[in-house]
This record gives C-alpha cells, sequence and structure tokens, in this order.
C-alpha cells in the first residue's frame, strides 16, 4: 500500500512539474526600454498569458462544448489558435505556411505547442527592432502571396487575443470559469 501512494506521489510531482514547466503561468518582467520589437514581445507575452489561463484545467466536457451546432467546440478553437500560432511563429522564421495539413494533435499537446509557439515568437521579436522584415508567406501550390507585419498585428495576432477571450466564454458556460486568481492587469496570480 505505501507503494501504491508512493507512486501516486511521484506521479502527481511530475505533473505538477511539467505544467509549471510551461510558459505563461505569469508573463516574465517587462524590458526598461520601449522598442517596437519588445512592444510587440509584450503582446505576444499577454496572449501567452491569457491562453494559458483560458486553457488551464479544461475537462473533456469543455473542450467538446459549444455555444450552438454551427459553432466552433472549444477544442476546435484551441486548434484555430494553434494554427494562428504557427502563422506568427513561420512569419518571425522566414518561413512560408503551405496547404499542407498537420496532423491533428491532442488537446495537451496542442495547448504546450501553441505556448511554445508564442514564447519562441516573444524571444525573436525582442531581438529585433526592424519589424518590417517579418513578412507573412502564404504558399499554395503555384501561388505565393507575402504581407507586411502590419498584418501580422491585425491578423494572427489579434485574431488568437480574441478567441483566446471565446474560450474564457465557453469554459464558464460549460461550468468551469478561469482561475479568478490569475490577472491580465499584472499578468501575475494574485495571491
Amino acid at each position: 500500500m505505501k507503494k501504491i501512494f508512493a507512486l501516486i506521489f511521484l506521479i502527481n510531482i511530475s505533473m505538477s512539474q511539467s505544467q509549471e514547466s510551461l510558459p505563461y503561468y505569469e508573463i516574465p518582467d517587462y524590458p526598461d526600454s520601449y522598442t517596437s520589437g519588445n512592444i510587440m514581445s509584450r503582446m505576444i507575452d499577454g496572449l501567452g498569458f491569457r491562453f494559458y489561463w483560458a486553457t488551464e484545467g479544461l475537462r473533456n466536457t469543455d473542450l467538446s462544448y459549444r455555444i450552438n451546432s454551427e459553432s466552433r467546440s472549444s477544442h476546435e478553437t484551441i486548434d484555430h489558435i494553434y494554427n494562428l500560432s504557427t502563422v506568427i511563429l513561420n512569419s518571425l522564421e522566414g518561413l512560408p505556411n503551405t496547404d499542407n495539413k498537420n496532423e491533428k494533435l491532442g488537446f495537451k499537446e496542442t495547448r504546450k505547442q501553441i505556448l511554445f509557439n508564442l514564447k519562441r515568437s516573444s524571444e525573436i521579436l525582442s531581438k529585433s527592432n526592424d519589424l518590417s522584415s517579418f513578412k507573412i508567406i502564404f504558399q499554395r501550390t503555384n501561388n505565393k502571396s507575402e504581407y507586411p507585419f502590419w498584418n501580422q498585428i491585425n491578423g494572427p495576432i489579434e485574431d488568437a487575443v480574441w478567441h483566446s477571450g471565446q474560450l474564457a466564454i465557453l469554459r464558464r458556460a460549460s461550468g468551469n470559469p478561469i482561475n479568478p486568481k490569475a490577472s491580465v492587469f499584472s499578468g501575475k496570480i494574485k495571491k
């Protein structure tokens, strides 16, 4: 019996450590100066924080919840945010977005990928002051289109913020509201 309790204890520690290793439990400290790069980095950090807490502790009931038959479920919304986070990161790494459909990941892996995509995006932006070099590139068979960083702001970044808000509403509607200690103003967890 002691072995079973020890095993359960170790599993709980392992699970809590893996949760804590995900970025955006809290927003990192802000830089000392304002540059275009670190302002955009901070916007991504704010998105990461909102997404982290909008998805923390979701149950299967929450993931399958949808307002009506024509709306996206929470899980489908998370998949969409994953695609948006990929567009953001691809732009910052100079990679095109293609028609190739990624394999469907489970909720935990998708959430993790989104958070790490956002973290990497924030890191790239914080080191740059020339946002004009970050083009959004769509490559569709023989058709290639490019868009300036301006479209990144009002497109994938703000769309992901929008959908993170939807997740917060959907989880409240399914009976599992967001942690009230998560302060979007401070980017910290209230004590």
